[in-house]
């Protein structure tokens, strides 16, 4: 009686689907919008897999590594790594809108008015949870998840499922995009600042040259209002901004996995 299945047979399966799995749900766990606690880990976990079985047909043939071995482990340990990299690029890169937020916030006087953010599990600024939310709908109304997927899928073509060096790697650049994140920030919400700065300038020479009045009880709402109207006038542009950073930051998710 011939085996149905080989032991080598059942190797090579699990290295075709099952590392392809490992990378895909790593994303998914740390991709924003998908790691909120909201979406159960439970959908998340259907959608890799869901995911895995379209597209682990066209993949690259995996070589055979036997399933409890060293190499085994290291090269689950890389492609829970590559997978977990990609999903702290688009952290970072969504993190420019809810500090943008959190900049306005302070300048305006609203630093107090907070709110459980869903997604993170923390208090932020109300306004962050504003730009926050319009982020998210902009980027999937750009189909910016369809492409952050496709970069998932071409690489396997350039990173394949195998034992690899992190010096193909381009990670020196994720440090830098700290910086891309506090400077596009700064850069977004500059002029809105500048304006308000001008607001609280203005009051402080009307209370040096009008003692009288009491600045403080006047001066709040006044700032508070100038603020909205300035971020009314800023968020007319937020569409121009947005396409820019995200085009970036993609590209930035493309460069350092496609360096190789």
């Amino acid at each position: 009686m011939t085996e149905l299945l080989t032991f080598s047979q059942l190797t090579g399966w699990i290295g075709h689907y099952l590392w392809p799995f490992f990378r895909i749900s790593s994303l998914f766990i740390t991709m924003p919008m998908l790691n909120s606690r909201v979406v159960s880990i439970r959908i998340r976990l259907i959608l890799s897999l869901a995911i895995t079985l379209i597209i682990a047909p066209l993949l690259p043939a995996a070589p055979a590594v036997e399933p409890i071995s060293g190499a085994a482990l290291l090269t689950t340990l890389q492609q829970l790594a590559i997978g977990f990299a990609m999903g702290l690029i688009l952290q970072i890169y969504f993190a420019i809108f809810t500090l943008a937020g959190q900049m306005i916030s302070m300048q305006m006087g609203l630093g107090m008015s907070i709110m459980m953010d869903p997604v993170n599990g923390v208090q932020i600024p109300i306004i962050s949870q504003l730009f926050q939310l319009i982020s998210f709908l902009m980027f999937l109304a750009v189909d910016g998840h369809l492409v952050a997927i496709s970069v998932l899928v071409e690489s396997f073509s350039v990173l394949p499922i195998a034992p690899f060096q992190l010096s193909q790697l381009a990670l020196n650049q994720i440090p830098l995009l700290g910086g891309w994140m506090f400077s596009s920030a700064l850069v977004m919400m500059i002029p809105a600042m500048v304006s308000l700065l001008v607001v609280s300038f203005t009051f402080g020479m009307m209370n040096r040259s009008a003692p009288q009045f009491n600045i403080f009880s006047l001066g709040f709402p006044l700032t508070m209002l100038g603020g909205l109207i300035i971020l009314m006038l800023v968020s007319s542009q937020f569409s121009g901004i947005f396409i820019d950073l995200t085009r970036v930051g993609l590209d930035a998710l493309r460069d350092v996995f496609f360096s190789v």
